[in-house]
């Protein structure tokens, strides 16, 4: 950076510090100015902003977290968003809801419910949306910029494996047709016994992909779907036994869905030793120091070049 740019980028900073402070005067007078702990390149970060987030910090079961580690990483978030913006990635409020309702209903909650539960604990949404918003446009920007440092070979892999029987385990390829006994919506249980009581009879009788799936198509409100491929690798482990436990040729045990009963014809199970659930374990572990390191020295980097000021 030349001389002649970082003193217009100090001028700009100068600049938006000054408009910030004044806001903040305006909405609270001097008590409030007061709270700005801090303002990086402009943007306060306040006593009542790292609150919330040690709070949250606590809620989420992290360890104890000193008040300069959480207003470093209040720091850092704010310098995330601000390059996401430089290069052309901004994350939407739209974005920041759905990932947030989505991390609700992995509480069995809704967004409101979770709202009220952060809230009971003395924190904001707010506080959880900003992290959601700065984790997601550091999350593109990494992987946009430094894509071919996160690679991962396979020598590394079998590298890192570090048990012989972890990298000669094999994992498996799966040819599946799903076949559905069709409910009709708001059908009563009666029905869906009814119904699981055929798909019962025809594991009895399958006789294979090959053999059976024409006739299976023949029957009445059964539907056979186009055949898909799955590896081990990508299942979790509980289905993964349920597929390693069926013989090929056979049909998984009947499971309802909200448009019937359905099951799986195993047609063919491949064994491969170049794409196991150990390895591509092995392979997501690199790929996150990897993250992690390029990460490290961007935000050193940003850093570096950031105007940090403590508020008056």
């Amino acid at each position: 950076m030349t001389v002649v740019d970082r003193i217009k980028s100090t001028s700009a900073a100068l600049w938006a510090r000054g408009l910030a402070m004044l806001a903040v005067l305006a909405v609270g007078g001097t008590a409030m100015a007061q709270s700005v702990v801090v303002f990086v390149n402009g943007d306060p970060i306040t006593a009542i902003d790292i609150e919330h987030r040690t709070k949250f910090l606590a809620l989420t079961g992290q360890k104890a977290t000193s008040r300069q580690q959480v207003l470093d990483e209040l720091i850092d978030e704010i310098l995330k968003v601000r390059e996401g913006r430089r290069w052309g990635i901004e994350i939407s409020n739209a974005d920041v809801d759905a990932s947030y309702t989505r991390m609700a209903r992995g509480m069995n909650q809704s967004s409101e419910q979770l709202t009220q539960s952060l809230a009971q604990k003395g924190i904001g949404a707010s506080t959880l949306k900003s992290k959601i918003r700065a984790d997601m446009v550091w999350s593109q920007l990494v992987r946009g910029r430094y894509q071919s440092r996160l690679q991962v070979s396979d020598k590394q892999v079998v590298s890192a494996l570090e048990e012989k029987d972890a990298a000669d385990a094999v994992g498996y390829e799966y040819v599946l047709r799903p076949i559905l006994f069709l409910v009709p919506p708001g059908a009563g249980g009666a029905v869906y016994d009814g119904r699981r009581k055929e798909a019962d009879a025809l594991r009895k009788t399958f006789k294979g992909c090959n053999e059976s799936i024409p006739g299976v198509r023949a029957m009445r409100d059964v539907a056979v779907r186009d055949q898909v491929v799955r590896s081990s690798t990508g299942l979790p482990d509980n289905l993964r036994k349920v597929l390693d436990g069926v013989p090929v040729g056979e049909l998984t045990p009947p499971e309802v869905t909200r448009h019937g009963i359905e099951m799986f014809a195993i047609c063919s199970r491949n064994e491969t030793k170049t794409d196991t659930p150990s390895r591509e374990k092995a392979r997501q572990t690199l790929q996150a120091k990897a993250f992690e390191a390029e990460s490290k020295k961007y935000l050193r980097q940003l850093r570096k070049n950031a105007m940090i000021e403590r508020g008056k």
